[in-house]
């Protein structure tokens, strides 16, 4: 074929493909006939790797959908020939084009799912494949791609999958661009007489395709005849159960819930025909599979993301899998660790080129309580425990500040109304459909109500997704979109957001709605009809250790939020660290004002309150409610983030002597999220005099790892060390660090060696279990890590002679000079001892191996635009700074993430301040 530009006959046979098309050597091109007589265009990698000496561990057979053809394939069917000259197994990749499609024969016939299922048979008995097959599937590819693998189970060894579907809901119309093409003249106008259809879809990509790439896409489909299969296509969708194809659809779906071997699945979210919705009714399917969703890909995923190395890895952990097995990769049970048992599904040993990493279990780092009631699932207590063993207690155990009880102050739950509340909610959940393993998203402000939704849920075994929302509008969007819940349990603000944004989700209103606006905002159930109606009715078998409990979402300060999978087992583990650390009792009570934290009340058998506050802007706390809040509740420990405190530091002077008294009667006072100074800490202290300050070091995936109290930062203050120290492990945690190399990668073998520069790996058993379908992102938290299970948290830092873990910044925020990595803390623990400095934050400008630092100051008494520091207070910066600066600048306000309004956006600067450097407009960062 030399180039196809003039009509072809409507019966045209299979043709090869011509050369020059980007990425694809014709030598993988070939032509088959089936035993039915029709000729088939494919790409085969097979002949190329038998000239190489290659024997094949197996083979993937890949189908494309509509309108693409096996050209989307291109990458795996070279880089599966590319990993075998590396040394990796030699996977054969056949790429098929389906009949009436691609540049296999047009045979002028409609071809419904069922026969192009067969068809798919006729070609792999013709080809003469044997197993072991893995299926790899796209679009309505990926439905063929599953009916062979049903159909064929003596063969198949593993199924992977992008943006696909196989069940349409009964309760959802199908996708508004797949109604248009299907609309009355539309549908032929649009797939057909014109490449409408065609080019709507390549423009998916993102970014946008090549136009070399995009006229290699339209190559098969010049004409009107040989678009004739795409028209056939989008006809055959099953818009209804009447549908045609409605039967041979459901018999796969059906079928694929029965298949147990190895599965990946990955997600290009911005996707208009496959949501969310049909991602989550395949992990429903095959609940083993890996899942990984790319967060900036599309419809087009093969084009938007690098998915191919990830599949190979994949595929190299299968060789020697026999068809029709489900193995240790792949299953939903495989392996057990010292800490939490049976796991989800192994995402170590994927990798061929990891290398094998000592275990420096004599001489990493570690909790003085490690090892003591590490295995979660010896002894295992519910959350739940203590609440069931306060029932009968009048005792308050849940106080609500901005709401007035009867007695004229904050409305109060005893322990025996909340136990009341939660097993009637619960109760009334499982009446309305939920049941163990639905997400449930919860919307609803700290306070009695939360707290009884919460346990309520975690009682009938359903996972609750949190996303608070200093995650903004959008942040939230894509987390709710990604967890897909199946129920959400919102206020109305949440609730018009949802209905607003087309958030997932059976609606169930937190508050009592006029009927006019229930049907405004979609509301399926109002809260107290549920827990009316689940009124003395018996409750589900409870969860067990293993069972999946909660999805938090991270805050978003370094890229977008990620879902963080904990089991009931990790959750546990974290009442039971913080208990024993803190010395929390029944007695003790706490004052909230750090989101994650609120919820622990009841687990740990206290009472708790959340002062008067916007949750989601923690710097709206002001000293007066702290005082009140721990009043009302005479708590003895009061959780405060960085934020909080700097306003309630700032808003000393309004409390009065009866304020001034409550705080003195607190005990421990903890600042949590985020790094803090000594100095703001120490003020803090100031107000609670007889309470110990402590500021735990944790992250959404580990809540607590170390802890330093005020008196060991002042005492660390004279160790000549960079960066923040923040403690010891505790609660039987452990922590090593793997050394940055010349370049910046952590690539060092993990240790406790002290002065190390390197991230910061962390083990203990309240550790996550997974991050919620991102798989990929698991890998490379999980990589060359020390036997057990680990996390590479992506901070930096190093251990001292002490054992105490100095932070010194994020991964990605490390410098690449020309003289090594730089971590960016201690320069900028320097820069603001400068009189006029409150924060500072050091960049890097220029490639990576010879970055040059830069300054940024957001100064105490403000500024009058940002842009070049003035002389004076550059030189007092630059006099400060252990390393020599490129550059000084300086900002109105520092760039920080919502949630804990502290951590500093230090990617968002760096690309300011080579925008400001190199000429660019200034603006603000």
């Amino acid at each position: 074929m030399t180039g196809r530009t003039a009509p072809v006959n409507a019966r045209r046979p299979a043709d090869t493909v011509p050369p020059g098309l980007p990425g694809l050597d014709p030598r993988y091109s070939h032509v088959l006939t089936d035993a039915t007589g029709a000729s088939w265009h494919y790409l085969d990698n097979g002949p190329e790797l038998a000239a190489r000496g290659f024997e094949p561990v197996g083979t993937v057979l890949a189908v494309h959908g509509n309108p693409t053809w096996s050209y989307l394939w291109r990458r795996l069917v070279t880089g599966a020939v590319d990993a075998a000259a590396d040394g990796g197994p030699a996977w054969r990749v056949v790429a098929v084009d389906q009949l009436e499609m691609g540049l296999s024969q047009r045979t002028g016939e409609h071809r419904p799912l069922a026969r192009r299922v067969a068809d798919l048979g006729a070609f792999t008995d013709a080809l003469g494949l044997t197993g072991p097959v893995v299926t790899l599937g796209h679009d309505w590819g990926g439905v063929v791609s599953l009916g062979w693998a049903v159909d064929h189970p003596d063969r198949l060894a593993g199924v992977a999958l992008l943006n696909t579907a196989v069940h349409q809901p009964d309760d959802a119309p199908i996708p508004a661009p797949l109604r248009l093409a299907l609309a009355g003249p539309v549908h032929r106008l649009g797939t057909r007489t014109t490449r409408a259809f065609l080019d709507t879809t390549l423009a998916l990509a993102r970014p946008r395709l090549a136009a070399d790439v995009a006229a290699a896409y339209r190559l098969p489909y010049l004409t009107a005849d040989e678009r004739d299969g795409i028209e056939g296509f989008v006809a055959d969708i099953p818009v209804d159960g009447a549908h045609p194809s409605a039967d041979e659809l459901d018999r796969v779906a059906a079928g694929v819930a029965g298949l147990k071997v190895p599965a990946v699945l990955l997600w290009g979210p911005h996707d208009p025909i496959f949501s969310d919705r049909y991602l989550d009714d395949l992990v429903r399917r095959l609940p083993h599979a890996h899942v990984h969703r790319f967060a900036d890909a599309g419809h087009l995923i093969a084009e938007d993301a690098d998915w191919t190395p990830p599949v190979l890895s994949w595929l190299s952990s299968l060789s020697g899998v026999r068809p029709g097995v489900l193995s240790a990769e792949g299953s939903a049970t495989s392996g057990t660790d010292a800490f939490t048992g049976p796991r989800g599904p192994s995402t170590s040993g994927l990798l061929t080129s990891v290398p094998e990493v000592p275990d420096p279990s004599a001489s990493r780092i570690t909790s003085p309580s490690a090892g003591k009631g590490a295995t979660a699932s010896s002894g295992f207590v519910p959350l739940w425990a203590a609440l069931d063993g306060r029932a009968d207690d009048a005792a308050p155990a849940v106080l609500d500040m901005t709401t007035t009880g009867a007695d004229g102050g904050p409305f109060t739950a005893s322990w025996r109304a909340l136990d009341r509340q939660v097993r009637r909610i619960a109760a009334g959940l499982h009446g309305i459909g939920v049941r163990r393993g639905d997400r449930v998203s919860l919307l609803v402000e700290p306070g009695p109500t939360l707290t009884a939704v919460v346990y309520a849920c975690l009682r009938i075994g359903a996972v609750v997704v949190v996303a608070d929302a200093g995650l903004g509008v959008r942040g939230l969007t894509r987390a709710q979109r990604g967890a897909w819940p199946r129920f959400v349990v919102a206020q109305r603000k949440g609730l018009a957001a949802a209905r607003a944004l087309g958030w997932p989700g059976v609606r169930i209103s937190a508050e009592p709605l006029a009927p006019s606006v229930r049907r405004a905002l979609g509301v399926t159930h109002e809260l107290v009809d549920v827990a009316r109606a689940g009124e003395g009715r018996p409750l589900p078998t409870e969860p067990g250790p293993h069972d999946e409990a909660a999805v938090l979402f991270t805050s978003g300060s370094t890229g977008p939020a990620k879902g963080v999978v904990y089991r009931h087992a990790e959750l546990s583990a974290l009442r039971d660290a913080l208990a024993a650390h803190f010395d929390v009792g029944p007695e003790t009570g706490l004052v909230t004002g750090f989101a994650p934290f609120a919820l622990l009340g009841p687990a740990l058998g206290t009472r708790s309150v959340t002062p008067v506050m916007d949750v989601s802007s923690p710097a709206t706390l002001t000293a007066r409610a702290v005082a009140d809040a721990v009043r009302a509740s005479d708590a003895r420990i009061v959780f405060l983030s960085p934020a909080a405190i700097l306003n309630v530091v700032a808003t000393a002077d309004a409390m009065d002597d009866a304020d001034r008294a409550a705080l003195a009667r607190v005990d421990t006072f903890l600042s949590t999220g985020a790094p803090i100074s000594a100095e703001l800490l120490g003020s803090a202290a100031e107000l609670m005099p007889a309470a110990t300050a402590h500021t735990p070091y944790g992250m959404t995936e580990c809540l607590l790892v170390t802890d330093i109290t005020l008196d060991g930062i002042r005492e660390a203050a004279a160790a000549p060390d960079a960066g923040v120290c923040v403690g010891r492990p505790v609660g039987g945690g452990e922590v090593l660090v793997s050394a940055l190399d010349d370049d910046g990668a952590a690539t060092g073998a993990p240790s406790a060696a002290p002065g190390v520069l390197g991230e910061v790996l962390v083990r203990a058993g309240h550790l996550k279990e997974r991050y919620d379908r991102l798989w990929l992102t698991d890998l490379a938290a999980e990589r060359d890590t020390p036997p057990g299970r680990w996390h590479r948290t992506g901070d930096v830092g190093h251990l001292d002679d002490r054992g105490r873990l100095w932070i010194e910044g994020r991964l990605a925020h490390v410098l690449r000079t020309a003289d090594g990595p730089l971590a960016p803390v201690g320069p900028e623990q320097h820069v603001e001892r400068v009189r006029q400095v409150r924060r500072a934050a050091v960049v890097g400008v220029g490639p990576a191996g010879v970055q040059q630092p830069v300054a940024v100051a957001e100064t105490v008494e403000g500024t009058h635009g940002p842009g070049l520091a003035p002389d004076g207070l550059a030189s007092a910066v630059r006099a400060a700074s252990p390393v020599r600066l490129a550059a000084v600048l300086v900002v109105g306000r520092m760039p920080t993430d919502v949630r804990h309004n502290s951590k500093i956006d230090r990617t968002r600067l760096a690309a300011w301040a080579d925008r400001v450097l190199t000429g660019g407009r200034v603006g603000r960062p």
